[in-house]
């Protein structure tokens, strides 16, 4: 797995003095010495920073107005113009006010739109450059541009007409969604979900500016615990100690061979000499299209897996990543990477077309299944992260369990893909044993028979999860 070790931390860049709008978190830096091992042998030992990485330029941008100013800047937001959020307008302020997107400051001037469409990074004043693949703006209509002409701050209220941030010192420019589409997507064809959802109807304005967020975003979804911000994970990791920390995204339930590709992941991180890697299970929690498991579902499976002892709760730590997905291929895993980046994570694990779904109106898959990989490894602004590629499981009918796939012995291996294991739980049906733990599997027969219940146009959701 030479992969694995070929990438080590670079220096981080040189730190970017941005605005304070908040109070910052650090984390106390030391060394290690380690002996990396890869396929060949044993490289020479290396003296390398065990901290954990700093935030893409230098320090993580949150966005939220001290505790003490909240009545204050809510009084203010009385006389501005207001912009109702859509949910995944939301989402997206969920994501900046956080720092997930650091070093940016609010939703995208035209200045920042045009260098992550064009060229997949934002430059800082020193001259530096951040990876930024995915446009994070907000879209308005004439009416609501004409309403603020004159102004130079709006109010942005949710759904409830809740004031929840202040977007100041605004740009509005012009929202070209063929370009948008065409550069994040690489096609404009009909039935791209995100586009649908969020784009094609929105308005033809963009507004950008800095923003001041008034309380952390919640969602009364009974899941507050796992939606931790960066700076709590970075805390979270120092607790436990964690000389790396390792991602893993998914937007599905948990199998054995994604165990098994996490435990191994572990596994040789501590062959390559170090002490206590964490990983990082962090669902997607935005947006995602209406034939994916929803997230309550897919918590509830997740907290099943950590129960049956299929992953290790003391070296696990499982979150929720609050962007919205768009399904745009190697375009979107360069956001997915950075923003773990910014969480504290120095390896990402990316797998098979991550990011990817099938063409719209075609019968084969939008983007190229390597492609994924292959981009993250070139990507300008994360040459610092580990990209750690997957290595493809199967289950083994030799073993009855989920093991890496032996192309000496093709006939012994079943590839499950995703839409034979929605069959099976759709008909009550179970997959081989070893596929995945009993009581997780449970979890999805559970969910797919509420689909089929006369109440399937109501929201359905499973007990509290207990984690």
């Amino acid at each position: 797995m030479a992969a694995m070790a070929s990438r080590f931390l670079h220096p981080p860049a040189p730190k970017q003095y941005l605005p304070r709008t908040q109070k910052t978190h650090f984390v106390a830096t030391f060394k290690l010495s380690f002996s990396s091992r890869v396929a060949s042998g044993i490289r020479p030992r290396n003296t390398v920073s065990c901290a954990l990485i700093k935030p893409d330029g230098g320090r993580l941008v949150e966005l939220f107005v001290e505790e003490s100013q909240r009545e204050a800047i809510k009084r203010h937001s009385l006389g501005l113009p207001r912009i109702k959020l859509s949910l995944i307008d939301l989402q997206w302020l969920h994501v900046l006010s956080e720092g997930w997107a650091s070093p940016l400051k609010g939703f995208m001037r035209e200045s920042e739109f045009l260098q992550t469409l064009h060229f997949n990074s934002l430059r800082l004043e020193d001259g530096s450059f951040v990876n930024m693949s995915v446009p994070i703006v907000l879209a308005i209509d004439d009416a609501q541009k004409s309403q603020i002409s004159g102004s130079s701050s709006v109010a942005l209220i949710d759904d409830k007409d809740k004031t929840v941030a202040i977007l100041n010192d605004i740009e509005i420019y012009k929202h070209n969604k063929e370009e948008r589409i065409a550069r994040t997507w690489g096609t404009t064809a009909q039935g791209l979900p995100y586009v649908e959802q969020a784009i094609t109807n929105s308005g033809n304005w963009l507004i950008g500016g800095d923003l001041e967020v008034i309380e952390p975003i919640k969602y009364e979804d009974g899941l507050d615990r796992f939606w931790l911000s960066p700076a709590q994970l970075r805390d979270e990791f120092s607790k436990r100690n964690a000389d790396a920390v390792f991602a893993f995204q998914l937007r599905n339930p948990v199998h054995n061979g994604h165990a098994l590709l996490m435990t191994d992941t572990r596994r040789r991180l501590l062959e390559m000499g170090y002490e206590n890697p964490i990983l990082l299970l962090h669902p997607l929690g935005g947006y995602t299209k209406a034939d994916d498991v929803p997230l309550h579902w897919r918590m509830k499976q997740h907290e099943k897996v950590l129960e049956d002892g299929v992953l290790d709760p003391e070296t696990t730590v499982v979150s929720i990543f609050p962007s919205p997905m768009h399904y745009a291929g190697p375009t979107e895993v360069q956001w997915h990477a950075k923003a773990r980046i910014n969480a504290g994570a120095n390896f990402y694990i990316v797998g098979r077309d991550p990011a990817g779904m099938g063409h719209p109106t075609e019968k084969r898959d939008l983007y190229d299944a390597d492609h994924g990989k292959r981009v993250l490894s070139m990507a300008p602004g994360l040459e610092r992260l580990n990209i750690l590629p997957f290595k493809v499981a199967a289950y083994d009918k030799t073993q009855n369990k989920m093991a890496f796939f032996d192309p000496s012995r093709p006939q012994d291996f079943i590839f499950i893909s995703g839409t034979k294991m929605r069959t099976l739980a759709k008909n009550k049906e179970s997959p081989p044993d070893g596929f995945m733990c009993p009581s997780g599997w449970k979890v999805l027969v559970e969910y797919y028979d509420t689909l089929s219940s006369p109440a399937e146009n109501e929201r359905v959701l499973p007990e509290a999860v207990s984690v």
